[in-house]
């Protein structure tokens, strides 16, 4: 554990050695910034964050690898209860939702939102512009190009053993190609991949990969028309 100690730039305020804190940054009340982070100019921070947090990993975890500072670009919005681990990148413009959950070696891309107590698991790559709605679940290894929506309650999985499998096995997060949709309350099997512009129903199940464009729904997720050219991204942006 690093030593903590009181900042006069926000009430109650705690901070590591080796923090760096840009220009015009506001905290709210009781945030925690650990050793080695970074927070860019313009940036706020509100009540109970906990920013650059280390893991602690149980005993034969796949989050295993390097672990870096945390490192928060210019004008990100860190909500009230989020905590964001050491060794995650947040981008410009990001908004991490209250209670908000990021872990280490995770990228959250500039101008892109996580919604309320949503979860991002080590080692997730997210886009650019991507929108993660309430309650979501994006396990280890996911990646989600730019341009992506997510459903609330929308749950990845990268795991067909659910753990009964040996340290060579790796994991198989869910892709998520850009512009596709990911309706509320969907579940996507291990390593699917959802094609660009594709949109999966809310409440269904994926199991099998969504080719670009397809629109699929139901138990298991059946493709049963075409996103037609006046949905596409292009037309709504």
């Amino acid at each position: 554990m690093s030593d903590l100690r009181p900042c006069d730039r926000g009430p109650g305020l705690l901070v590591g050695e080796n923090v760096e804190i840009g220009r015009d940054v506001s905290f709210g009340a009781y945030v925690v910034v650990h050793e080695g982070t970074r927070i860019g100019d313009g940036c706020v921070i509100e009540d109970h964050a906990v920013l650059g947090k280390r893991p602690r990993l149980a005993r034969g975890s796949s989050a295993k690898g390097e672990i870096g500072a945390l490192r928060i670009e210019d004008r990100v919005t860190v909500c009230s209860g989020a905590v964001v681990f050491a060794g995650a990148s947040i981008g410009a413009e990001a908004i991490l939702g209250d209670q908000s959950y990021v872990r280490e070696r995770s990228t959250v891309g500039a101008g892109s939102v996580i919604g309320r107590g949503s979860v991002v698991d080590n080692d997730v790559q997210i886009g650019q512009r991507v929108r993660v709605q309430t309650g979501v679940y994006l396990t280890a290894f996911t990646l989600v190009e730019d341009d992506v929506f997510v459903g609330p309650g929308a749950t990845t999985t990268n795991d067909d053993t659910m753990s009964r499998h040996g340290p060579e096995m790796p994991l198989r997060g869910a892709i998520l190609r850009r512009a596709c949709r990911i309706g509320g309350g969907t579940v996507l099997t291990p390593g699917v991949e959802v094609g660009e512009e594709a949109f999966l129903a809310a409440g269904a199940v994926l199991t099998r990969d969504l080719p670009p464009r397809a629109v699929a729904m139901g138990v298991p997720a059946r493709v049963v028309r075409e996103v037609g050219e006046e949905d596409l991204l292009e037309r709504w942006r």
